[in-house]
């Protein structure tokens, strides 16, 4: 269960974070808190998986990479075993199931466009399942934040 202040922390750190040289101080005072508090309730956010992630989101077209939206059909019974093989890549942003004969989507993000395309046949080549890549045709921004 959340308390407040995971509330508060949840809510109040997405769409920023300081760029100093102690951002979690900095943070942790814009939110009433002290900065081990602050890191600690992170990392239980964390572990406890209520935060999937905590770090910044990159546009890797913009800094000279590359980035695609990926689809696979998982057999339900090899599910938690091919999101572990396909989530062992450092390339891999973020991976989620969608009830959906094209199960598992998940974005890869690199340096270089042609790692996109290599990447996924290496995962093609660990789980045995074809990788759908939907490279992105239009750009859209939509600001998305999650109220705790």
């Amino acid at each position: 269960m959340l308390d407040d202040t995971d509330r508060k922390i949840i809510n109040g750190l997405q769409g920023g974070f300081p760029l100093s040289e102690r951002p979690y101080a900095e943070a942790a005072a814009s939110l009433g808190l002290e900065e081990d508090e602050l890191i600690g309730r992170i990392a239980a956010l964390r572990e406890t998986s209520v935060l999937s992630r905590f770090g910044p989101m990159f546009d890797a077209a913009k800094m000279g990479g590359a980035f695609c939206l990926c689809a696979m059909a998982v057999p339900e019974a090899r599910f938690e075993e091919v999101a572990e093989a396909v989530n062992k890549y450092d390339q891999v942003a973020h991976n989620y199931e969608r009830a959906h004969a094209l199960n598992m989507w998940f974005v890869l993000a690199s340096d270089a466009a042609e790692d996109i395309e290599a990447t996924a046949e290496s995962i093609t080549r660990d789980t045995g399942l074809e990788v759908l890549l939907m490279p992105k045709l239009e750009e859209y921004f939509i600001g998305l934040k999650v109220d705790a």
